[in-house]
């Protein structure tokens, strides 16, 4: 049973780790407990330390099982929780990060906007309930595929399944200026993407919409050249299908989320739809899956006049 905890309350977690484990660690519990967690690994006398803050409080036996999983029974035995008095952490741990300079883009808060160098695209992304400041090897693995991309074609339509804060719409809108189609199911993810497309001077070109997947008509109605899905692999199985039906011959999807082991269980389902990977990254321990849908094959004219 939890302390009880008074209104307005967030809650830390603390843990202990090699370096190596305590990163890991950091990047499951991210992309676990997305969207209410903010977590950071760092540098501690002793070795390197774990510490989440959580909006809500969180379930105690589950995270020392998970943390059982990753760093051994005496990093669960050692984990330690903790009430703190109302603050919004989330953005007090956020506020602070340093700039994160993929290629031409960089993504930074408000208080590194002046330290955006002219010829670099600077993402203002703010400490919000939405995931995607840039900060985690999935957003960065995904930006370093767009910037490859744009260097080799110019996308007509481009879809983003999973928006979140919507930075991985806002850097195709602004390498490209081309239209850009973002889902995401939840409310607040939608209402943040869409504030910051218009921040970030994409607004013109970014329509945010609130999905699961694919699944409105709007996105249905139309062929996209490039596909973006920074999810986890459970839902990137899913999307093979539904990413085909409204994918261009031709186009280039850029997957991630996934763990290095995790990677040949996704390619499965997207090779059985036809698709062919064309690079793997890999970015602070997380994968990213660029892969391309081949154009359609070209009949013999004389084949096709007989028909």
């Amino acid at each position: 049973m939890p302390d009880p905890a008074p209104r307005g309350a967030s809650y830390v977690m603390r843990v202990s780790a090699d370096e190596a484990t305590a990163k890991r660690l950091m990047s499951i519990l991210a992309e676990t407990f997305d969207p209410d967690i903010a977590v950071s690994a760092f540098e501690v006398p002793a070795g390197w330390a774990v510490e989440a803050h959580f909006a809500r409080a969180p379930d105690r036996e589950r995270m020392a099982d998970l943390v059982r999983a990753i760093a051994g029974d005496a990093a669960a035995r050692a984990l330690r929780f903790e009430i703190l008095a109302p603050k919004d952490w989330i953005a007090a741990s956020l506020e602070g990060l340093a700039p994160v300079a993929v290629g031409r883009f960089v993504v930074h808060g408000a208080h590194d906007r002046v330290a955006v160098a002219p010829n670099r695209i600077g993402i203002e992304i703010e400490a919000a309930l939405a995931f995607g400041t840039g900060h985690h090897g999935t957003t960065q693995g995904c930006l370093a595929a767009i910037e490859r991309i744009a260097k080799m074609r110019r996308p007509k339509r481009i879809l983003d399944i999973g928006a979140g804060t919507g930075v991985l719409a806002i850097a195709a809108a602004r390498a490209w200026r081309r239209p850009v189609v973002a889902s995401e199911i939840d409310p607040a993810s939608v209402a943040v993407a869409h504030a910051n497309a218009g921040a970030n001077r994409a607004g013109f070109y970014v329509r945010v919409l609130r999905a699961a997947g694919v699944d409105t008509s709007a996105i249905r109605g139309r062929r996209y050249d490039l596909v973006l899905a920074n999810i986890l692999l459970p839902v990137l199985q899913r999307l093979a299908r539904p990413v085909r039906l409204v994918s261009a011959r031709g186009a280039v999807v850029v997957l991630s989320g996934l763990l290095p082991e995790q990677a040949h269980a996704a390619l499965a389902g997207w090779r059985a739809q036809g698709f062919v990977l064309l690079r793997r990254d890999l970015i602070e321990g997380w994968v990213t899956l660029t892969l391309g849908r081949p154009p359609a094959a070209k009949r013999n004219r004389r084949d096709h006049a007989r028909r």
